[in-house]
């Protein structure tokens, strides 16, 4: 497969397996049996689960990077970007929406928060931001943006309390919420996508538009290769370490969060490039190819077909029940046999995107 210009196929990859990955941990076969790598932290600390968001969120921003640098620099009126950036925010945001209400659409616990909105306000963030600025302002203040939330979460107090807090439902980031965010929250007294903790996701957005302006400069491809495997260590380090006095918690979206998940993006990232890209090996990537191609679409198809492979009741249990018990009693063990009906529950959702592609029919919002 022949890349086309201004388009690598390793970010369609990178963004395919991640919504991938993000559909088998939304949809394990069995809530109750689960491998505790894929399931998000309680708190503190780093699953597979948790690297799923913000290695989506970095590729936003390196998609960002490909598709207005163009328009950038040939001085494209901004009025009329600006008017598709924000359409096309509120159009995921509608979405986002759409898939909270999904199936009761009972506005009195509407939640006005989730994946897909804080997808939208990152791509808002970013996109604003990268036609304004040129990458070494970007680094300043993705460094600023992390600082200056370090600096939030560790000197201000938590109103009502008197001292700093991180815990659960008592830290600033959740006072915020209480006073300024609308609707439910996704976990009563707290909401992981906080109105606070956009901030530091945008950051992330930020790290993988600095990685996209690195693929489509003049360096040659296995510089590319060799700085973003640079990067990516340098930068998961770097989180570790300032994860030790600030924790990495993806609830919180910490500043050390972001670096080590930026990290782990910008090694997965690089590799990909280095097999798909130069190599021109796309044996064994074409699986993330097809569902990056239509990753939103792929996304919003996995809450519509949740309905009916997971809460349609036959008999007495729902689709995934019945699958899940079905494979104990012949011996597979709990939490296997709810990963492998989440991968076939992926695989269904695969179909009709693997349609959509060999059809050429792309849905964008």
């Amino acid at each position: 497969m022949i890349p086309q210009p201004n388009r690598l196929i390793s970010l369609d990859a990178l963004r395919g397996f991640t919504i991938a990955a993000m559909l088998m941990v939304n949809f394990p076969g069995s809530e109750e049996h689960v491998f505790f790598t894929l399931r998000h932290t309680k708190w503190n600390g780093l699953s597979f689960t948790d690297l799923v968001a913000p290695i989506f969120l970095f590729v936003v921003g390196a998609s960002i990077s490909f598709a207005y640098q163009k328009r950038k620099a040939d001085g494209s009126p901004k009025g009329e970007l600006y008017k598709k950036i924000v359409i096309r925010s509120l159009k995921i945001f509608a979405v986002g929406m759409f898939l909270n209400l999904m199936p009761d659409f009972n506005f009195e616990e509407i939640r006005w928060t989730g994946t897909l909105h804080r997808i939208a306000f990152v791509f808002l963030g970013c996109a604003i931001l990268f036609l304004n600025t040129d990458w070494k302002q970007q680094a300043w203040i993705c460094a600023i943006i992390l600082v200056g939330y370090w600096l939030a979460l560790m000197l201000i107090p938590t109103p009502g309390v008197g001292k700093v807090m991180l815990e659960p439902g008592v830290n600033i980031v959740a006072w915020v919420d209480s006073q300024w965010l609308p609707g439910k929250m996704w976990q009563g007294t707290w909401d992981p996508e906080s109105i606070l903790s956009t901030f530091p996701s945008i950051a992330s957005g930020i790290t993988g538009m600095l990685a996209g302006r690195l693929l489509q400069s003049h360096f040659s491809a296995n510089e590319k290769v060799n700085y973003l495997m640079t990067a990516g260590v340098f930068s998961a380090a770097a989180g570790y370490f300032w994860g030790l006095g600030f924790p990495v918690n993806e609830n919180l979206w910490t500043s050390s969060f972001v670096l080590v998940t930026s990290g782990f993006a910008s090694l997965l990232l690089g590799a990909l490039y280095f097999l798909i890209d130069i190599l021109g090996k796309t044996r064994g990537t074409q699986f993330g190819i097809i569902f990056g191609a239509n990753a939103i679409a792929a996304y919003v198809l996995g809450d519509i077909l949740s309905l009916l492979f997971y809460r349609l009741k036959f008999g007495t249990h729902s689709l995934n029940e019945h699958a899940v018990n079905a494979l104990i009693n012949i011996g597979i063990t709990p939490n296997l046999a709810s990963l492998m009906y989440a991968l076939f529950f992926v695989g269904i959702n695969f179909i009709p995107i693997y349609i959509l592609y060999k059809r050429k029919i792309f849905i964008k919002l």
